[in-house]
């Protein structure tokens, strides 16, 4: 009799556990982020000797901050030709990094320098410098502030008068802090980040802070014009008043203009 008891006390508590096991799994498949794959609407020509740090669409015209000391610039193209229809060179010691437009400006950050200039979107002429700490790597802004990335979880929200420092959030994949965050581009209220080294881009909630989609762009453009390991994906411009999402690469041929498709559910 206390055989039958414990074995049907076992049966009971395994059961137990396998329910408890299957709600886990529902909650977490029902929390995690959704997925996007993408298809190619538009191909345009890109510079593919731009190391492109940062990319945004202001009039009609991309804007595109390059990098690599000795060949770092700020460039105004013609999306529909690749030509570069202005530019502005930085002095050799800086490392470009990610640019933003905001009002009658375009800002750019250095890499390790610790020094950020912004420019006149009419003529780039230097209007002022400002200064961070640590590194910079990506800006983009939603109309009110900047926003900045590190390489780090965090980004940081810039006072767009003065350019400095008002607050920072981190970003996290669930409860997992999501590092190595590039390019930055405001899109329809989140945040768009490339992550370094990975062909994802991270929608991210700017109030939460949390990863609330993902973007895969594995096999947007081909391996053979991947000749540089450095060749990654790294730039994201939004046309807000067309709806139009543009990304490319550093060193790569093109640029384009995709939509996101959601993945279906395996």
């Amino acid at each position: 009799m206390r055989v039958a008891c414990r074995r049907l006390a076992v049966a009971f508590l395994l059961a137990t556990l396998a329910q408890s096991l299957l709600a886990q799994s529902h909650q977490s498949h029902a929390t995690r982020p959704p997925e996007y794959t993408f298809k190619i609407v538009r191909t345009f020509p890109h510079d593919a000797s731009a190391f492109t740090q940062g990319l945004a669409y202001g009039d009609e015209f991309l804007y595109e901050g390059t990098g690599l000391k000795g060949r770092s610039s700020v460039r105004k193209v013609r999306l529909e030709t690749g030509e570069i229809l202005q530019r502005v060179d930085l002095a050799p010691e800086f490392f470009g990094e990610g640019i933003t437009l905001f009002r009658n400006e375009v800002i750019q950050l250095t890499w390790q320098s610790q020094i950020g200039f912004a420019y006149t979107v009419q003529d780039f002429h230097l209007r002022r410098r400002f200064t961070y700490s640590g590194e910079g790597w990506g800006l983009t802004t939603d109309g009110h502030e900047i926003f900045m990335s590190d390489g780090t979880s965090a980004i940081r929200v810039l006072d767009p008068g003065t350019l400095a420092e008002k607050r920072r959030f981190t970003v996290q994949d669930g409860n997992t802090p999501l590092d190595q965050l590039n390019e930055l581009e405001f899109v329809d209220g989140q945040i768009f980040a490339n992550v370094w080294q990975t062909d994802r881009i991270a929608r991210i909630s700017p109030q939460s802070g949390k990863v609330v989609g993902w973007i895969d762009l594995k096999g947007l453009l081909s391996p053979i014009y991947r000749l540089e390991s450095d060749a990654v994906l790294n730039g994201i411009a939004y046309d807000s008043s067309r709806k139009r999402l543009f990304v490319t690469g550093k060193l790569w041929p093109s640029v384009f203009e995709i939509r996101l498709v959601p993945k279906r559910a395996k």
